[in-house]
């Protein structure tokens, strides 16, 4: 497939951060904080989703993940602007605003494989927060995986996720520093938000009437994650989705 005029910029994976005395701001959070709550119809968060062997877990194989062939890099916008995050893709590699199988805004390379673990981690986050046996659990059928590295000064504008045929949920995992995660409207951008705080280890899955609500992460608030998790300073968010794409 014919790569993108517009490169992106591979970039290598800091040194883990080797803060240290921050494990209990994660394991003292308030019982309020925790737990399943739904945001908006079809936008459900739960604080706490994943425990700290879990978190390490992930950012261990993200370690694996970030390497080239297809590594992390900082995505172009078709306006030339280079994003703040840094990417890397599984299943299917997504440059502004096109998915292909090979990372054609840096070296060309196929696309690295979704693994089954994380395919199986989707689907338990959408039976935890639509229920086992909606029909959304039981439909869903995770194909591709954005996976973006926050490093401080680092956000994300409010966009939609509207690149894929597929209505099914997007399941969003965050490890690291507390983000502040913005949701929209369907049909706009603009005030009045939504906002949560999502810490590290939450879930957040969104879809049925809100599958395309536009969201973004405007901030992200430095050393505030968990000792021991093998990150580089800053927030690692894991994004599951259906493309509903062939090929």
């Amino acid at each position: 497939m014919r790569r993108g005029r517009l490169r992106g910029v591979p970039t290598e994976l800091p040194a883990p951060s080797m803060r240290s005395g921050r494990q209990l701001s994660l394991l003292a959070r308030a019982e309020g904080e925790r737990g399943r709550r739904e945001v908006l119809p079809g936008v459900v968060h739960a604080g706490g989703w994943l425990d700290l062997a879990a978190q390490r877990e992930l950012v261990r194989q993200f370690r694996v993940w970030a390497v080239p062939p297809a590594g992390l890099r900082h995505p172009r916008m078709p306006t030339g602007q280079l994003m703040s995050v840094q990417s890397v893709c599984l299943g299917w590699h997504w440059q502004p605003y096109v998915y292909s199988r090979t990372a054609d805004d840096t070296d060309g390379a196929p696309v690295k494989t979704l693994p089954e673990s994380i395919v199986a981690l989707a689907r338990s986050a959408v039976d935890a927060a639509y229920g086992a046996g909606t029909a959304a659990a039981i439909n869903f059928r995770p194909d591709a995986a954005i996976v973006n590295l926050y490093a401080p000064g680092a956000k994300l504008g409010l966009h939609q996720d509207g690149e894929e045929p597929s209505d099914a949920p997007v399941v969003t995992l965050s490890i690291g520093d507390t983000c502040c995660f913005r949701l929209a409207g369907v049909d706009r951008r603009t005030a009045p938000f939504t906002d949560l705080k999502m810490r590290s280890g939450d879930l957040l899955v969104f879809g049925g009437p809100n599958r395309r609500i536009f969201h973004g992460v405007p901030k992200v608030e430095n050393e505030t994650a968990p000792d021991g998790l093998g990150l580089p300073p800053g927030r690692l968010s894991i994004t599951v989705r259906e493309t509903g794409l062939d090929g």
